[in-house]
């Protein structure tokens, strides 16, 4: 299962996990069916670290889920951030998953088993390369060009 993120610098295509964290999986994609994420901008971007998107107020303090609040982490054994293109949800602390989400730019272990991986990038590392090198404001890492996801393409939605 896949979805390509159709953004301002490019497209990013990812597989998601729907076997190895189907409740995670479900939310992100049925909020891919309904637009949520349409015009999101990249509100966080630290270079060597993550990209961060999913706050469809664009500030970063915003959020929802399928599920009516926050949801639980869900973490598989075999889902590590150990390479570029790790996607996952960013959270305030345990089991508080929502819409925002982040893509790694380098392996991450000491995130590992604190934010719930649900997808990994496929192609589009060279929209991912773009987005690493946009100029950020160094206070709060907000990129200082706009750059949002302006479509989303959904790929055999098993949940559909």
């Amino acid at each position: 299962m896949s979805v390509t993120l159709h953004t301002d610098v490019g497209n990013i295509k990812i597989e998601v996990f729907c076997s190895e964290v189907p409740k995670a999986a479900k939310n992100f994609l049925a909020l891919c069916c309904s637009n949520y994420y349409v015009n999101c901008e990249f509100h966080r971007n630290v270079k060597g670290f993550i990209v961060q998107t999913g706050d469809h107020t664009n500030t970063g303090k915003s959020g929802k889920s399928i599920y009516d609040g926050k949801f639980e982490d869900e973490f598989h054994e075999n889902l590590k951030h150990d390479r570029r293109g790790i996607v996952s949800y960013a959270n305030s602390g345990s089991n508080s998953n929502l819409s925002q989400f982040f893509i790694t730019y380098s392996s991450q272990p000491a995130l590992d088993l604190k934010y719930t991986i649900f997808a990994r990038v496929i192609d589009g590392f060279e929209t991912l390369d773009v987005l690493e090198k946009l100029p950020v404001n160094s206070k709060n890492f907000r990129p200082l060009t706009q750059v949002k996801i302006n479509d989303i393409t959904i790929h055999a939605n098993p949940f559909a």
